[in-house]
C-alpha cells in the first residue's frame, strides 16, 4: 500500500525532533454545497531540527515513533519559486 504523502505549514518547532504540521483540506458541504476548509494538525519526526515555524513542507506516513508522531517530513515546498526556479532545480 502506497505511503499517504500531505503538505502543509509548521505552526510549532518548539519540541525536539519534532514539527507540527497544519494541514487545511477543501470539501463540499453534502447538503448546502459551500466548500469549507477543514485543517488537522499532525506531528512529525525532524530528525536535524532544521525545519522553522512558518515553512510549508512535505510529510509522508511512517510506521509510528511515538504515541502521537507517525509522519515524517520529506521535503520543504518552495512556494514563492517562478516557473524558471523550478526548471533549473530539475
Amino acid at each position: 500500500m502506497p505511503k499517504r504523502v500531505l503538505q502543509g505549514q509548521i505552526v510549532s518547532d518548539k519540541t525536539d525532533k519534532t514539527v507540527t504540521v497544519l494541514v487545511e483540506r477543501r470539501v463540499k458541504h453534502p447538503l448546502y454545497g459551500k466548500i469549507m476548509r477543514r485543517s488537522k494538525k499532525y506531528h512529525a519526526h525532524d530528525e536535524g531540527n532544521e525545519y522553522k515555524e512558518g515553512e510549508t513542507v512535505r510529510i509522508e506516513e511512517i510506521a509510528p515513533i511515538s504515541k502521537t508522531k507517525t509522519w515524517k517530513v520529506i521535503a520543504r515546498v518552495n512556494t514563492h519559486a517562478t516557473p524558471e526556479e523550478v526548471q533549473a532545480e530539475a
